[in-house]
């Protein structure tokens, strides 16, 4: 499987100015916003590396998702939550012919940890051999920073500030995560395996 973001997060749904606090408030952080450039680095990093743990997209964003055979008949998991709305689903074999399909045909579970796409009647449509299924979908807890939940918008800022404590050096510990990170993140990790991504 294949899944690319098709749109980015924009610079002004990030919190710099509340990091910028934060830094200031735990490490004795001073600055004029000279810095804002690595701050929102730091941020992007730090939210990339807790999606990539949890399977959860914290800011809404569009995605492509490309696979070659499904899980199953009737539904397939997809490969982040939450997901919001499907925006197409296309067949495409292999000679490059695509067939988008009907509305109809496929439906949304919505679902916190597990969404799924599910098949509008008996079975999902068949994926010819040599060819995919390309399903485009929008995901994430919300478009502003506010829509995150807070343990997981608390995770970041304490991630963020981690590498922004240790940007010099070349190694972090396990997977770059304090523990206190890992801590916040347990709850939202325990399904990821569940959830799932097909093939």
């Amino acid at each position: 499987m294949i899944l690319t973001e098709q749109s980015t997060t924009p610079a002004a749904a990030l919190p710099v100015a509340a990091f910028r606090d934060h830094l200031r408030l735990g490490t004795g952080f001073a600055d004029d916003g000279a810095q804002d450039a690595l701050l929102e680095a730091l941020l992007r990093a730090a939210m990339a590396a807790i999606e990539g743990r949890t399977g959860k997209v914290l800011l809404t964003r569009d995605f492509l998702w490309q696979l070659t055979s499904w899980r199953g008949v009737e539904r397939q998991p997809l490969p982040v939550a939450p997901v919001t709305a499907l925006g197409s689903v296309t067949v495409v074999d292999r000679q490059g012919e695509a067939t988008v399909l009907a509305a109809s045909a496929y439906r949304l579970e919505k679902d916190s940890h597990r969404p799924q796409l599910s098949a509008g009647g008996r079975a999902l449509p068949a994926i010819p051999l040599g060819g995919r299924v390309e399903i485009r979908f929008e995901a994430g807890f919300g478009a502003g920073w506010a829509s995150i939940p807070a343990d997981l918008a608390q995770a970041v800022f304490l991630l963020a500030a981690h590498y922004h404590a240790h940007r010099s050096e070349a190694a972090f510990g396990e997977g770059g995560m304090p523990f206190g990170v890992l801590a916040l993140l347990e709850r939202w990790r325990t399904v990821r395996v569940l959830g799932g991504g097909g093939k």
